[in-house]
């Protein structure tokens, strides 16, 4: 699995990057079928934006964004997000040879 930390507008520090990596490499446990892991942030005016897009096998994407906070915070609700989406798919992959029987 690939992760890749690009930025706008901004200068991606060191600690920001390798916690940036570190949280993106958390959502493997949700769904091993992840090729790459795209982590941007953006600083416009005076907030911080994080997009995280999320490629997997079949040519899946989940996409997270946030805009609230500071960019760790900002991670941290887009890895939220993403867990809730992959958790979903894989659920959804999983029961789809055996549909639940509503009573």
């Amino acid at each position: 699995m690939n992760v890749v930390v690009s930025s706008r507008h901004m200068d991606v520090t060191a600690p920001l990057k390798s916690y940036a990596e570190q949280k993106a490499n958390k959502l493997t446990t949700y769904y091993d079928r992840i090729q790459e892991i795209e982590v941007l942030l953006d600083a416009a005016k005076d907030r911080t934006k994080v997009e995280m897009i999320v490629n997997a096998e079949h040519k899946n994407m989940f996409i997270a964004h946030h805009d609230e906070g500071d960019a760790y915070a900002c991670i941290d609700q887009c890895v939220d997000k993403l867990e809730r989406q992959l958790s979903d798919h894989k659920k959804k992959i999983r029961n789809r040879k055996h549909p639940e029987v509503e009573k």
